[in-house]
C-alpha cells in the first residue's frame, strides 16, 4: 500500500529567513516549506547547508532573521528571541545517527518522549509502535553496535518522527550507508516522509537522493539560494555550474539574437529555441559526436578541439575536451575504441541544434 501524502496548509509550516556570520562567511537564505512537503537543501562543500539546518535546530544562533514554525517565532534576532534546542518540535536524524551506544534501540527512541515528560511506560508503548512502522520490531532489545548502517539509520528515523515534530531535519541521512543498502533504505525513507504530514527539510549533496525524496529543491552556492524549484523545471533550465553539473549538462552563458548565442570569446552556439538577450545554453553530454576530421552533414555547432580526460561514466565512457569551450561528452566504449581516444587527441565536435536548448539568463532564483 502506497502512502499518501497529507495535503498541504494554506500557509507554510516552516517560514525562516536564515542570516548567520562565521567569520568571512555568511549564510543568507530563505526557506518556505509546506505541510507534508519535502524540500531538500543541495550545494557543494561549504554552501552553508548544514549551518542552515543547525540555526533551524536551534544550535546555531542568528545574526539576523528569523524562524518561524507553525506560526509560532522561534527565532527573532530583532527581538532577541531564541527558544532552546530541547523546546523547538523538531526532530533532527544527523548524518552519523547519533544513537546513543548504551541505550537498546527501544530506549533510543523512546529518549525524546521521555525528555518531554512523557511516562516510561508509554513512551516504551510509543517506541515500539514506531520500531514496528520502521520494521525493526524484532531488534528493539538490540543496542546500535548490533545494528546493521540500515538499521541505525531506521532507529535514528524513528527516534525523530516519536517526537510527532511539525518539522523533521534530515541531514545526509544515506551517506553513511553502502551502495546495495542505500537502495533499499532510500526507498523506505520515501515511504516513511511520504505519510510525516508535518514539514520535511532534506540536507543532501547527492541529487539522485534529493530527486526521488523532495518535492522541491532548492540549491545554495556561497551562503545564497541561486535556485529554486521542482526537479524537472531545475533539470531543464540549470543556472550555474554547479546545477548543471548536478544534472548532468554542458552550460554556458552568452548573449543570444534569435537561434544564436555568442559568448564572450566570440564563439557562438546555434539552439533550437529563439532567445534574445542575456542567456544560458545548454545540451547533454550524450548530445555530442566526436570525429576525427571536420564532420560534414547537418550539425550546426562543430569546432575543433583537444582531450583533457578520459573516464568510466556508467556505462559509457566521459571524455572532457578543451577548446574555445570546454565541454563534457559520452560516448560508447566501441565508439572510443574506433576513434582510438587518447588525452591530448585533436579531434571535432559536432552537436546537433536540435538538442541545443536556450533559455533567458534571469538572475533571480527560479520558483
Amino acid at each position: 500500500m502506497t502512502a499518501t501524502r497529507p495535503e498541504p496548509a494554506t500557509g507554510p509550516v516552516l517560514d525562516a529567513h536564515l542570516a548567520v556570520d562565521r567569520g568571512t562567511f555568511r549564510l543568507d537564505v530563505r526557506l518556505r516549506i509546506g505541510a507534508g512537503e519535502v524540500v531538500a537543501l543541495l550545494g557543494p562543500n561549504g554552501a552553508g547547508k548544514t549551518t542552515a539546518l543547525r540555526a533551524l535546530a536551534g544550535l546555531q544562533p542568528l545574526t539576523a532573521g528569523h524562524v518561524t514554525l507553525a506560526g509560532r517565532d522561534l527565532d527573532r534576532s530583532d527581538g532577541r528571541l531564541r527558544t532552546p534546542t530541547e523546546r523547538r518540535p523538531i526532530g533532527v536524524v544527523f548524518q552519523d545517527y547519533l544513537l546513543f551506544p548504551h541505550l537498546t534501540a527501544l530506549d533510543n527512541v523512546a529518549f525524546g518522549p521521555r525528555r518531554h515528560g512523557v511516562d516510561r511506560r508509554t513512551a516504551h508503548r510509543t517506541a515500539a509502535e514506531w520500531l514496528h512502522r520502521v520494521g525493526l520490531a524484532e531488534q528493539a532489545r538490540r543496542k546500535p553496535r548490533q545494528l546493521s548502517g540500515g538499521q541505525a539509520q531506521r532507529v535514528a528515523l524513528a527516534r525523530a518522527l516519536a517526537l510527532d515534530p511539525v518539522l523533521l531535519l534530515l541531514d545526509e541521512p544515506l551517506a553513511a550507508l553502502d551502495a546495495g543498502t542505500r537502495l533499499d533504505t532510500r526507498a523506505e525513507l520515501h515511504r516513511h516522509l511520504a505519510a510525516h504530514p508535518g514539514a520535511t527539510l532534506l540536507v543532501t549533496h547527492d541529487p539522485l537522493d534529493a530527486l526521488v525524496l523532495a518535492d522541491r529543491l532548492v540549491i545554495i552556492e556561497h551562503g545564497r539560494v541561486v535556485q529554486e524549484g521542482d526537479a524537472a523545471s531545475i533539470t531543464a533550465q540549470p543556472r550555474t555550474d554547479y546545477v548543471a553539473r548536478l544534472v548532468g549538462l554542458n552550460l554556458y552563458r552568452g548573449t543570444a539574437d534569435g537561434h544564436s548565442v555568442r559568448m564572450g570569446s566570440g564563439f557562438a552556439l546555434t539552439a533550437a529555441d529563439r532567445v534574445h538577450g542575456d542567456a544560458f545554453v545548454a545540451f547533454p553530454p550524450s548530445a555530442v559526436a566526436l570525429h576525427p576530421h571536420r564532420p560534414d552533414g547537418s550539425p550546426r555547432n562543430t569546432w575543433p578541439a583537444t582531450i583533457t580526460g578520459l573516464q568510466r561514466h556508467g556505462d559509457n565512457l566521459r571524455v572532457q575536451l578543451a577548446g574555445p569551450i570546454g565541454v563534457a561528452a559520452d560516448i560508447t566504449p566501441a565508439a572510443a575504441a574506433h576513434l582510438h581516444l587518447t588525452t591530448g587527441q585533436q579531434v571535432w565536435v559536432a552537436v546537433k541544434a536540435a538538442e541545443t536548448r536556450a533559455y533567458p539568463a534571469d538572475t533571480r532564483p527560479t520558483t
